[in-house]
Protein backbone atom coordinates (compact mmCIF):
# COMPACT_ATOMS: atom_id res chain seq x y z
CA UNK A 1 0.00 0.00 0.00
CA UNK A 2 1.67 3.24 -0.81
CA UNK A 3 1.85 5.26 1.97
CA UNK A 4 1.09 8.62 -0.21
CA UNK A 5 -2.24 7.19 -1.48
CA UNK A 6 -3.03 6.59 1.88
CA UNK A 7 -1.94 10.04 2.90
CA UNK A 8 -4.34 11.65 -0.21
CA UNK A 9 -7.22 8.93 1.45
CA UNK A 10 -6.93 9.85 5.20
CA UNK A 11 -7.50 13.74 3.97
CA UNK A 12 -10.09 13.21 1.82
CA UNK A 13 -12.42 11.28 4.23
CA UNK A 14 -11.48 13.99 7.26
CA UNK A 15 -12.24 16.52 5.11
CA UNK A 16 -15.72 15.08 3.01
CA UNK A 17 -14.01 16.53 -0.17
CA UNK A 18 -11.88 16.17 -3.32
CA UNK A 19 -11.40 20.02 -3.69
CA UNK A 20 -10.86 20.70 -0.36
CA UNK A 21 -7.66 18.05 -0.09
CA UNK A 22 -6.19 18.86 -3.26
CA UNK A 23 -6.22 22.45 -1.78
CA UNK A 24 -4.56 21.45 2.02
CA UNK A 25 -1.86 18.84 -0.10
CA UNK A 26 -1.13 21.36 -2.86
CA UNK A 27 -2.42 18.89 -6.06
CA UNK A 28 -4.65 18.77 -8.48
CA UNK A 29 -8.52 17.95 -7.62
CA UNK A 30 -7.81 15.49 -10.41
CA UNK A 31 -4.63 13.96 -9.07
CA UNK A 32 -6.62 13.57 -5.59
CA UNK A 33 -9.07 11.47 -7.57
CA UNK A 34 -6.35 9.27 -9.03
CA UNK A 35 -5.02 8.65 -5.72
CA UNK A 36 -8.63 7.59 -4.67
CA UNK A 37 -8.94 5.01 -7.47
CA UNK A 38 -5.55 3.92 -7.12
CA UNK A 39 -5.81 3.34 -3.78
CA UNK A 40 -9.67 1.93 -4.12
CA UNK A 41 -7.81 -0.83 -6.86
CA UNK A 42 -5.36 -1.85 -5.20
CA UNK A 43 -7.28 -2.63 -2.25
CA UNK A 44 -10.20 -3.91 -4.62
CA UNK A 45 -13.10 -2.21 -2.55
CA UNK A 46 -14.67 1.24 -2.90
CA UNK A 47 -13.54 3.55 -0.20
CA UNK A 48 -15.67 6.83 -0.39
CA UNK A 49 -19.22 7.72 -1.99
CA UNK A 50 -18.73 10.68 -3.78
CA UNK A 51 -22.28 12.52 -3.31
CA UNK A 52 -21.73 13.13 -0.62
CA UNK A 53 -18.21 12.39 0.74
CA UNK A 54 -18.35 9.57 3.04
CA UNK A 55 -16.18 6.51 4.19
CA UNK A 56 -17.53 3.16 3.12
CA UNK A 57 -17.73 0.16 5.41
CA UNK A 58 -14.09 -0.65 4.05
CA UNK A 59 -12.92 2.53 4.07
CA UNK A 60 -14.06 2.81 7.70
CA UNK A 61 -11.93 0.26 8.79
CA UNK A 62 -9.14 1.62 6.58
CA UNK A 63 -9.26 4.76 8.59
CA UNK A 64 -8.98 3.17 11.96
CA UNK A 65 -5.51 1.35 10.64
CA UNK A 66 -4.07 4.61 8.68
CA UNK A 67 -3.52 6.97 11.71
CA UNK A 68 -0.84 4.47 13.38
CA UNK A 69 0.34 3.79 10.13
CA UNK A 70 0.69 7.26 9.36
CA UNK A 71 2.64 7.83 12.37
CA UNK A 72 4.63 5.27 12.51
CA UNK A 73 6.21 6.47 9.09
CA UNK A 74 6.92 9.66 10.38
CA UNK A 75 8.23 8.59 13.33
CA UNK A 76 10.27 6.32 11.22
CA UNK A 77 11.23 9.30 9.35
CA UNK A 78 11.79 11.46 12.14
CA UNK A 79 14.34 8.36 13.63
CA UNK A 80 16.42 8.62 10.61
CA UNK A 81 16.71 12.37 9.82
CA UNK A 82 17.69 12.52 14.13
CA UNK A 83 20.50 10.05 13.62
CA UNK A 84 21.80 12.12 10.66
CA UNK A 85 21.05 15.82 11.67
CA UNK A 86 23.66 17.99 12.78
CA UNK A 87 24.73 18.91 15.98
CA UNK A 88 21.45 20.21 17.96
CA UNK A 89 21.73 23.54 19.17
CA UNK A 90 18.46 23.38 21.13
CA UNK A 91 16.29 21.47 23.35
CA UNK A 92 12.46 20.50 22.99
CA UNK A 93 10.79 19.37 25.61
CA UNK A 94 7.29 18.15 25.18
CA UNK A 95 5.14 17.40 28.50
CA UNK A 96 1.90 16.89 30.24
CA UNK A 97 1.51 19.80 32.58
CA UNK A 98 1.19 17.87 35.44
CA UNK A 99 4.46 16.40 34.70
CA UNK A 100 6.34 19.78 35.67
CA UNK A 101 6.77 19.21 38.95
CA UNK A 102 9.21 21.33 41.02
CA UNK A 103 11.45 18.64 40.47
CA UNK A 104 11.63 19.05 37.10
CA UNK A 105 11.70 22.67 36.37
CA UNK A 106 14.53 22.96 38.83
CA UNK A 107 16.27 20.41 36.21
CA UNK A 108 15.98 22.83 33.51
CA UNK A 109 18.89 24.39 31.44
CA UNK A 110 19.33 28.29 32.17
CA UNK A 111 18.64 28.87 28.75
CA UNK A 112 18.50 26.77 25.24
CA UNK A 113 15.37 24.83 25.78
CA UNK A 114 11.99 25.51 24.62
CA UNK A 115 8.72 23.78 26.18
CA UNK A 116 6.01 22.85 25.07
CA UNK A 117 3.12 21.82 27.32
CA UNK A 118 0.74 19.12 25.56
CA UNK A 119 -2.12 17.17 26.08
CA UNK A 120 -0.67 13.51 28.01
CA UNK A 121 -1.44 11.51 24.57
CA UNK A 122 0.21 13.68 22.58
CA UNK A 123 3.26 13.70 24.41
CA UNK A 124 5.14 10.21 22.84
CA UNK A 125 3.78 11.15 19.17
CA UNK A 126 5.37 14.20 19.61
CA UNK A 127 9.01 12.35 20.46
CA UNK A 128 8.25 9.53 18.25
CA UNK A 129 8.07 12.14 14.70
CA UNK A 130 11.05 14.41 16.02
CA UNK A 131 9.27 17.50 17.24
CA UNK A 132 10.43 16.95 20.47
CA UNK A 133 14.14 15.68 22.06
CA UNK A 134 12.59 14.83 25.20
CA UNK A 135 8.82 14.09 27.06
CA UNK A 136 7.58 13.78 29.98
CA UNK A 137 4.51 12.02 30.48
CA UNK A 138 2.18 11.16 33.71
CA UNK A 139 -0.31 9.32 35.26
CA UNK A 140 -2.06 7.15 38.62
CA UNK A 141 -0.19 4.11 39.29
CA UNK A 142 1.17 1.76 41.91
CA UNK A 143 4.13 2.63 43.27
CA UNK A 144 6.70 1.75 40.39
CA UNK A 145 4.75 0.41 38.36
CA UNK A 146 5.22 1.84 35.02
CA UNK A 147 2.80 3.89 32.75
CA UNK A 148 0.94 2.76 29.86
CA UNK A 149 2.05 5.13 26.81
CA UNK A 150 0.14 4.42 23.62
CA UNK A 151 2.26 2.62 21.18
CA UNK A 152 3.41 5.01 18.79
CA UNK A 153 6.77 3.92 17.63
CA UNK A 154 9.86 2.32 19.66
CA UNK A 155 10.49 4.67 22.58
CA UNK A 156 12.17 4.64 25.60
CA UNK A 157 10.83 5.15 28.68
CA UNK A 158 12.70 5.97 32.13
CA UNK A 159 10.96 6.29 35.34
CA UNK A 160 11.54 10.12 36.50
CA UNK A 161 9.81 10.25 39.85
CA UNK A 162 6.61 9.40 42.02
CA UNK A 163 4.48 11.07 44.77
CA UNK A 164 1.22 11.25 46.42
CA UNK A 165 -2.05 12.03 44.96
CA UNK A 166 -4.79 14.60 46.62
CA UNK A 167 -7.94 15.13 46.10
CA UNK A 168 -8.14 19.17 45.94
CA UNK A 169 -11.65 20.26 48.04
CA UNK A 170 -13.31 23.47 48.71
CA UNK A 171 -11.98 24.66 52.47
CA UNK A 172 -16.02 24.38 53.04
CA UNK A 173 -16.36 21.07 51.32
CA UNK A 174 -18.04 18.37 54.18
CA UNK A 175 -14.77 15.42 53.70
CA UNK A 176 -12.05 18.83 53.48
CA UNK A 177 -10.76 18.19 57.37
CA UNK A 178 -10.73 14.30 56.72
CA UNK A 179 -6.86 13.17 57.42
CA UNK A 180 -7.20 10.91 53.83
CA UNK A 181 -9.49 9.59 51.65
CA UNK A 182 -10.43 6.54 50.18
CA UNK A 183 -11.11 6.84 46.03
CA UNK A 184 -14.07 4.24 46.31
CA UNK A 185 -15.90 6.66 48.78
CA UNK A 186 -15.74 9.57 45.80
CA UNK A 187 -17.02 7.36 42.98
CA UNK A 188 -20.48 8.88 43.13
CA UNK A 189 -18.86 12.13 43.91
CA UNK A 190 -19.16 15.39 41.44
CA UNK A 191 -15.77 15.07 39.05
CA UNK A 192 -13.99 17.53 36.98
CA UNK A 193 -13.06 15.78 33.76
CA UNK A 194 -9.85 17.24 33.09
CA UNK A 195 -7.99 14.75 30.47
CA UNK A 196 -5.08 16.74 29.80
CA UNK A 197 -4.46 19.66 32.75
CA UNK A 198 -5.51 16.91 35.98
CA UNK A 199 -5.05 13.09 36.14
CA UNK A 200 -8.23 11.49 34.19
CA UNK A 201 -11.50 10.07 35.49
CA UNK A 202 -10.31 7.14 33.76
CA UNK A 203 -6.92 6.47 35.82
CA UNK A 204 -9.69 6.91 38.56
CA UNK A 205 -12.02 4.46 37.25
CA UNK A 206 -9.53 1.67 36.57
CA UNK A 207 -8.16 2.13 39.98
CA UNK A 208 -11.26 1.29 41.33
CA UNK A 209 -12.16 -1.52 39.48
CA UNK A 210 -13.49 0.49 36.50
CA UNK A 211 -16.67 2.05 37.81
CA UNK A 212 -17.94 5.47 39.06
CA UNK A 213 -15.96 8.54 38.55
CA UNK A 214 -18.89 10.55 36.40
CA UNK A 215 -18.19 14.04 35.79
CA UNK A 216 -20.18 17.05 36.51
CA UNK A 217 -17.97 19.28 34.38
CA UNK A 218 -15.72 19.28 31.52
CA UNK A 219 -12.33 21.04 31.02
CA UNK A 220 -10.75 20.79 27.86
CA UNK A 221 -7.35 22.78 28.11
CA UNK A 222 -4.32 21.85 29.48
CA UNK A 223 -4.50 25.27 32.00
CA UNK A 224 -3.79 23.41 35.39
CA UNK A 225 -4.79 27.02 37.39
CA UNK A 226 -8.14 27.01 35.22
CA UNK A 227 -8.65 23.67 36.80
CA UNK A 228 -7.93 24.39 40.23
CA UNK A 229 -10.13 27.61 39.76
CA UNK A 230 -12.79 25.38 38.80
CA UNK A 231 -11.97 23.12 41.72
CA UNK A 232 -12.28 26.20 44.33
CA UNK A 233 -15.36 27.13 42.90
CA UNK A 234 -17.09 24.03 43.96
CA UNK A 235 -17.46 23.00 40.33
CA UNK A 236 -16.25 19.41 40.91
CA UNK A 237 -13.65 17.77 42.54
CA UNK A 238 -10.40 16.89 40.93
CA UNK A 239 -7.49 14.62 41.01
CA UNK A 240 -3.41 15.87 41.55
CA UNK A 241 -0.03 15.23 42.60
CA UNK A 242 0.64 16.72 45.69
CA UNK A 243 3.11 19.53 44.63
CA UNK A 244 0.40 20.65 42.31
CA UNK A 245 -2.07 20.66 45.03
CA UNK A 246 -1.01 22.51 47.76
CA UNK A 247 -1.29 25.83 49.09
CA UNK A 248 -3.71 27.12 47.07
CA UNK A 249 -5.99 29.56 48.63
CA UNK A 250 -9.56 28.32 48.74
CA UNK A 251 -8.86 24.59 48.74
CA UNK A 252 -7.79 22.11 50.78
CA UNK A 253 -5.21 19.16 49.56
CA UNK A 254 -6.32 15.97 50.99
CA UNK A 255 -4.46 12.60 50.59
CA UNK A 256 -5.70 9.42 49.01
CA UNK A 257 -4.46 6.89 51.21
CA UNK A 258 -6.64 3.78 49.43
CA UNK A 259 -6.17 2.11 46.78
CA UNK A 260 -2.43 3.04 47.07
CA UNK A 261 -1.39 5.05 44.40
CA UNK A 262 1.00 7.27 43.14
CA UNK A 263 1.70 10.31 40.74
CA UNK A 264 4.26 8.98 38.29
CA UNK A 265 6.36 10.71 35.67
CA UNK A 266 7.91 9.11 33.05
CA UNK A 267 10.79 10.42 30.92
CA UNK A 268 9.71 9.16 27.07
CA UNK A 269 12.79 9.65 24.55
CA UNK A 270 13.85 8.06 20.70
CA UNK A 271 17.31 6.52 19.65
CA UNK A 272 20.67 7.36 21.76
CA UNK A 273 20.25 10.62 23.71
CA UNK A 274 23.65 13.34 23.27
CA UNK A 275 24.41 16.57 24.30
CA UNK A 276 21.98 18.58 26.17
CA UNK A 277 19.07 16.12 25.78
CA UNK A 278 21.23 13.30 27.60
CA UNK A 279 22.37 15.56 30.30
CA UNK A 280 19.23 16.90 30.90
CA UNK A 281 17.63 12.94 31.08
CA UNK A 282 20.00 12.48 33.71
CA UNK A 283 19.31 14.86 36.00
CA UNK A 284 15.58 14.24 35.38
CA UNK A 285 15.84 10.34 36.04
CA UNK A 286 19.00 10.55 38.26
Amino acid sequence: MDPHLLRTYVTVARLASFSEAARELGYTQSAVSQHIQALEQDLGAPLLTRRPVLPTAAGERLLEHAGPLLLRLDAARADVVRMAAAPEHGLVLAAAPTALGPHVLAALPAAGVTLRVLAREAVPAAVATGTADLGLVDGLAAPSDPLRLPDVAPLTTRGAGEEPVCVLLPDAHPLARRPGLRLADLADARWLDAPDAGLPLTHLRAANGGHGFRPALRYDGTDVRTLTALATAGRGLTLLPRSAATGIPGTVAVPVTEPRVVHRTELVHAGVLRGAAAALADVLTG
